[in-house]
């Protein structure tokens, strides 16, 4: 029996084990990736006062 993802005429792409699917990391290299990180972090967090403060 043959296993579709080991097919290469397939055009799914490489196939990657669960164990290196989970090895991500936020690279923030340049000062101005990390600006726009902690803004959308803070943004969130004003976001969510906000809802709070107009729900009550």
């Amino acid at each position: 029996m043959s296993d579709d993802r080991h097919d290469k005429n397939s055009d799914d792409g490489p196939v990657f084990s669960a164990e290196q699917a989970r090895q991500g990391e936020i690279i923030l290299r340049t000062r101005t990736r990390r600006i726009t990180f902690i803004a959308g972090l803070v943004g969130s967090v004003i976001l969510a006062i906000v809802v709070r403060v107009s729900i009550a």
